[in-house]
């Protein structure tokens, strides 16, 4: 079944619940695959955290009992995720917030942040680097900031034609799709940038070892993550924490967890100053045989998702906005 493209609304008109119907988007009706084994460890136990996400859609969100992962189970197929980045994403993100959020309006917030993200990595960009691959790079402004500011050949892949043609307009190279689906050959790059995107992907493990692979040896990797912990204690929510667009929802932990298993080591992190996310600069290293799992810290995560769901928000945090 394939759903109308959603309806042009207002942002501003009426409330969330109504300027979210408006669009039309029919989530029920989108194909979706069930997740069988964790990303992360492998394992099979999961745990069910909440069954609708912050737009009001009726989706789970469930744990690794073994590692702590949280993820969307079951989850749209690629195939859908595409149709709705194309079409979709940005109005649904605009009537959520009540504001015309857009390839064009979203491009000054950008700027702040490829500022941010370029002083922090400027100390480890190697001289002589010549090419850079920004996975979900949007309308390419952070990679346009980077390339300059560093000397770089930039490229993007995101899967969503509307921003990508704002990307080619400062001179990108793009490659429409996603990163897990998408061929580089023998293409290697000096640096490789997953901004604000790895919450987006469907296959984190894999994507990140694509990333190792068209890494040059000794290349620079930078991830940062909405840090899942951070987003629930902040609503006082693990449903206001979790939404359709993220099939992912990493922590600090599971975070290293993978940088770990696929073979990354941690130079440096930083916690942003919306204090959502955490990012991390990175450079390969050998795979670490096992370190994913941390039965522990996934019980200790659990035991306070439940004490959140289940005691009055505290007079000091502050309400969602």
């Amino acid at each position: 079944m394939t759903t109308p493209p959603p309806t042009s609304t207002p942002p501003s008109a009426s409330t969330r619940a109504d300027r979210i119907a408006a669009l039309g988007y029919d989530y029920a009706a989108q194909p979706r695959e069930a997740v069988a084994s964790c990303n992360l460890c492998g394992r099979t136990r999961f745990v069910v955290l909440s069954h609708q996400d912050r737009y009001g859609y009726a989706v789970e969100a469930h744990a690794c009992e073994t590692c702590g992962l949280v993820f969307l189970n079951p989850r749209m197929t690629a195939a859908a995720y595409g149709r709705f980045y194309d079409g979709v994403y940005r109005p649904l993100v605009s009537a959520f917030h009540g504001r015309l959020i857009d390839a064009v309006t979203i491009q000054d917030e950008q700027r702040a942040y490829a500022v941010e993200r370029a002083a922090l990595l400027a100390p480890y960009v190697a001289p002589g680097a010549k090419r850079l691959l920004d996975i979900g790079g949007s309308t390419g402004v952070v990679a346009e900031h980077f390339a300059r500011a560093f000397g770089l050949e930039g490229t993007i892949i995101d899967p969503a034609p509307p921003e990508l043609a704002q990307a080619r307009a400062l001179g990108l190279e793009t490659i429409t799709g996603l990163a897990e689906e998408h061929d580089f050959g023998d293409r290697r790059f000096d640096v490789v940038a997953l901004c604000q995107t790895i919450d987006h992907l469907l296959d984190i493990t894999a994507v990140l070892r694509r990333v190792r692979e068209v890494l040059v040896p000794g290349g620079l990797f930078f991830v940062d993550i909405v840090d899942f912990r951070a987003a629930y204690l902040r609503n006082w929510s693990v449903e206001q924490a979790v939404k359709i667009d993220h099939p992912y929802y990493l922590t600090q932990e599971t975070m290293r967890g993978y940088l770990r298993h696929v073979g990354f080591e941690v130079l440096r992190t930083a916690y942003a100053a919306d204090r959502l996310h955490v990012s991390y600069v990175c450079r390969p290293a050998p795979p670490a045989v096992g370190g994913t799992a941390d039965a522990a810290g996934a019980e200790a995560m659990l035991r306070e998702v439940r004490f959140v769901q289940n005691t009055p928000r505290p007079a000091a945090a502050p309400a969602e906005r």
